[in-house]
Parts: C-alpha cells; structure tokens; sequence
C-alpha cells in the first residue's frame, strides 16, 4: 500500500479524510457523499421500496453492473469504484463487498452471483474474481491481498473462509499489529463446479483446486487439490474420486 491509503493506515491527515480513503478511495468527494446520502436514506429502508431504491441508485457508483442487481439492507459497498457486477448478482442483508487498495484492480462478480447474509468479500490491494453461478453462504470470508479466482458454478457453504494473502511473517521483529498482514504465498484459483461444506478453510498455501471436488464440513485445505475428488480432513485428505 502506498499514497493516500497508506497515510491513512499510518495515522495521516484528517478524520474525514481517512474516512473518505478507506472507504470510497479514488471516487471524487462529491460522488462519495451522494452515495453517502442514498445509504443514510435508502441503505436499510424495508420492503420492496428499499430493494427497488437500492439497485437502482447503488449501481451508480460502481465500477460497472448489468441488470437486475438485488441489495439487501445493510449492505456494505467499499471502494465502489472499482467493484464491476454482471448481470442477476445479489447481495444478501448486512453483506459487506470492498475493493479497498492503493493500486489493485478491485472485484468482479461475474452473472448470477450470490453472497449471502452477513458474508464478507474484501481486498487489502488485491483482487477478487467470482465467475458466473458461484453461490456464497451466509457468515462466509473471501480475502485478498493478491488474487483469488473462483470458477463457475462453485457453492460455498456457510461459515467458510478463503484466504489469498493475509499472512503475517513471525520472524519479522517487527510486532504483528504493526505488520501489514498482506505476505502471501500466491494467487489462489478454484476450479469451476466445486462443492465446499460448512466451515471449510483455505488457506493461502493452496494455490489450485481442481474442478469438481467436493469438501466435507470443517475441511481445511492447505496444498493443492487434484479434480473430481471428495476431500476430508485437517488437513484436506482424498477419500473419493467422483
């Protein structure tokens, strides 16, 4: 991170100009508080009324978005800018979307995503690709500090968390509340059709599934998974071809 973004991790500049980096970015001033004013009117309105003010003024402010986006209440859009939805996404009640970073490429949702109900999707400067018909539950973390790629048609049980980046480095002595929490081992890519159970874990060391696998609940995958495979385990283990 560097520039504004980084001035305001440090502690620079004014309240509302941290507020206004961290959470539009490059949006201008006067963009950022329209949107601020369509959240503080619309952003938890009830009913088909919110749901209709919402995808029709929310879209404004994006990077790019096709048609029918559905927003639930208290959805969290950071960065907008830089975040680019297809056609048919919708996000869930109090789900959070943000492409936070200095110079990253942000997040796109390909057509008919789904992020469910408190579920999270955010950057620390990476980027986040989740292709046509990937479904994410509800309490779900999808993180990156580099890339992470998900193919179509992928379901992602609830409580689940996916990690590319946001590691820490223990033989730094440098204390870890003041490290960046952004080492990383590599991209992460997850093949297309892939079934993940509840509470399933993958960690920044995997670096490629497979197409078509499927993960038991409280599976957590830590290497590389070949195709059409069942996984159980901590760490993942291949029980089954299928």
């Amino acid at each position: 991170m560097k520039g504004k973004l980084k001035g305001v991790v440090e502690g620079k500049g004014s309240s509302a100009g941290k507020y206004f980096a961290i959470n539009y970015g490059p949006m201008p001033r006067f963009k950022a508080l329209l949107m601020e004013l369509c959240v503080f009117l619309f952003g938890n309105m009830a009913g088909a009324a919110g749901l209709f003010f919402r995808s029709k003024l929310y879209r404004c402010f994006l990077g790019s978005c096709g048609k029918k986006l559905v927003v639930g209440r208290g959805v969290t859009l950071r960065h907008p800018s830089k975040i680019h939805f297809g056609d048919g996404v919708i996000l869930d009640d109090n789900s959070v979307v943000d492409a936070k970073g200095e110079d990253n490429e942000g997040i796109t949702f390909g057509n008919n995503v789904y992020i469910g109900k408190n579920s999270i999707v955010y950057c620390k400067n990476g980027n986040i690709t989740l292709e046509d018909k990937v479904n994410i539950s509800a309490n779900c973390i999808i993180f990156s500090s580099n890339s992470l790629t998900m193919h179509p048609g992928s379901m992602v049980g609830a409580y689940s968390y996916f990690l590319s980046g946001g590691e820490y480095d223990y033989s730094d002595p440098t204390p870890f509340a003041e490290q960046s929490g952004m080492c990383t081992k590599g991209p992460l890519e997850i093949g297309a059709n892939c079934w993940f159970g509840t509470r399933v874990t993958v960690l920044d060391s995997t670096a490629t599934i497979g197409e078509h696998c499927v993960f038991a609940a409280g599976t957590v995958v830590t290497k590389p998974t070949e195709p059409n495979g069942l996984y159980v385990g901590a760490p993942a283990k291949l029980v089954k071809s299928i």
